[in-house]
C-alpha cells in the first residue's frame, strides 16, 4: 500500500493576520478549522460576524449541557452510577458516594480514572492505602480491587477506558518534567490504616466483565498485602500539582493541557494560569471547528470566565460539526481582561468517536445552552438540587 501525509501549503488569502490567534484584523472574529486535535492541517479563518452568533437550531446536532447536582438516584454499588457520556471507548460517569463502601469491586474492562468533585475519603486497593480529595485524580489500572471509606458525602466524576490503557502524555519539547513532576505522584502505602482494615470477616468483590457483573465471596478482607514491589500501581494527581504551559504572547490551545491519554481519547486539565500579556494576542479560547473529535467539559471549581451561567458540577458538551467558542460575555476581554490570569478548575474530555448521552441525562440537560450564545438571549439553566 502506498503511503501517504497531509498536504501541506500554507497560503494566505484576503484579509488575515501571518499569526495564528494574534493580530487580527480590525473587526474581524478569528475560527481555526483544525484537524487532529490541534495537531494537524489547520486553517484561522477571519469573520466580520461571531461564528457562533446563530439564530436557531434544528435537529440532534446541538451544543448540549448537562447539570450533573441534579441527578438524584445513584443507585447502590459504583456500577450503578449514572452514565453521562459514552462511546466504544471510555465512559464517563458521575457517582455520588455517602457511606463507607461495604464491598470491594474490580472493572476487568479497563483502567479507571476517578476524578474526586467533593468530599474526602479513604481508598483502599490491592497495593494500599490512599487518602483522596477535591481536586485528586486517582487512577486505577484495569482489574485492580479496590473499596472507598468516606465519613461524609463525596463525588465524583468516573472515566473508564473500555478499550485500552490510560497512560501519562508525551511532553515533547517543553520535557519530562513540564505539567507536573512525576516525582509528585503519590501511591498506595502499606501503612497502619491499611493494616487495620485487614480482617477475617466475610468480603463480597463485584467484578465487571464484559459490562456484566459477576461476585466473589472470601472469607477474609483479600486487601491483605504486606509489601510489592515493581511499575504497575495507582497513582493519584492533584489539580494543584498541575503548573500549566502558557505563553505570554500566543493563546495555547486545550491539547496544550492534556494530562492523561486513552484510546482515541484525551483528558486535559484546566487550571489557574495567567492571561497572554502581548496587546495583540487574544485571551479568550477561540472560536474554532475542531473536526475530529467531541469535546466535553466538566466544570469543577472557580470562575468560568469563558461559559455563560455555568456553575460547578455542570457538563458541556460539543459534539464534532460546528464551531464553539466563548460566550459574548467572554469577547468583551477578548484583548483587554479584568483579572490577570483565569480562576478555574475544570475537566475535558476529548473523544475521536461519537459520543451518547447515557440513559436519563435528558432530565437534568439545561435546555437552553445552545441559545446561551445569543447577545440578547441568555436563558439560565435551573439552580442546583443543593440550592
Amino acid at each position: 500500500m502506498a503511503s501517504s501525509h497531509d498536504i501541506s501549503f500554507p497560503r494566505i488569502e484576503g484579509r488575515a493576520s501571518r499569526q495564528a490567534h494574534a493580530d487580527l484584523p480590525a473587526g474581524t472574529f478569528e475560527r481555526e478549522l483544525g484537524r487532529e486535535g490541534f495537531f494537524g492541517p489547520a486553517t484561522m479563518m477571519y469573520h466580520r460576524h461571531p461564528p457562533t452568533g446563530w439564530s436557531r437550531w434544528g435537529g440532534p446536532l446541538r451544543p448540549r449541557a448537562f447539570d450533573l447536582t441534579r441527578i438524584v438516584e445513584f443507585g447502590p454499588t459504583v456500577w450503578d452510577a449514572p452514565t453521562v457520556l459514552e462511546n466504544a471507548h471510555v465512559r464517563m460517569r458521575f457517582w455520588r458516594l455517602d457511606t463507607a463502601m461495604d464491598h470491594l469491586v474490580r472493572n476487568a474492562d479497563g483502567d479507571e480514572l476517578l476524578f474526586v468533585h467533593g468530599g474526602a475519603g479513604d481508598l483502599y486497593c490491592d497495593y494500599g492505602h490512599l487518602r483522596i480529595g477535591a481536586g485528586d485524580y486517582v487512577l486505577l489500572p484495569r482489574s485492580t480491587m479496590w473499596r472507598i471509606d468516606t465519613t461524609g458525602p463525596m463525588s465524583l466524576l468516573l472515566f473508564e477506558a473500555t478499550n485500552g490503557a490510560i497512560k501519562a502524555p508525551d511532553r515533547g519539547l517543553v520535557g519530562r518534567h513540564a505539567l507536573y513532576d512525576e516525582a509528585i505522584l503519590d501511591t498506595p502505602a502499606i501503612d497502619e490504616a491499611f493494616k487495620a482494615q485487614q480482617d477475617e470477616r466475610e468480603w463480597l468483590v463485584l467484578i465487571r466483565r464484559r459490562a456484566v457483573l459477576s461476585s466473589v465471596v472470601y472469607p477474609f478482607n483479600p486487601l491483605d498485602a504486606v509489601g510489592w514491589h515493581g511499575d504497575l500501581a495507582p497513582v493519584r494527581l492533584n489539580l494543584r500539582d498541575i503548573r500549566p504551559l502558557s505563553s505570554h504572547r500566543y493563546h495555547l490551545p486545550p491539547s496544550a493541557h492534556t494530562t492523561w491519554v486513552g484510546n482515541r481519547f484525551v483528558i486535559c486539565s484546566f487550571v489557574p494560569r495567567p492571561f497572554e500579556t502581548d496587546p495583540a494576542a487574544i485571551k479568550v479560547p477561540f472560536f474554532h471547528n475542531n473536526d475530529d473529535f467531541d469535546e466535553v467539559v466538566f466544570y469543577h471549581d472557580g470562575d468560568f470566565f469563558s461559559r455563560d451561567n455555568i456553575h460547578p458540577g455542570m457538563v458541556t458538551w460539543h459534539p464534532c460539526g460546528f464551531t464553539h467558542g466563548p460566550h459574548p460575555q467572554a469577547l468583551k476581554a477578548m484583548y483587554q481582561p479584568k483579572s490577570p490570569g483565569t480562576n478555574e478548575y475544570a475537566v475535558m474530555l476529548d473523544t475521536r468517536d461519537a459520543l451518547d448521552p447515557g440513559p436519563g441525562m435528558e432530565a437534568v440537560e439545561f435546555a437552553g445552552y445552545a441559545d446561551s450564545w445569543k447577545s440578547t438571549e441568555r436563558a439560565a439553566p435551573a439552580k442546583p438540587a443543593s440550592e
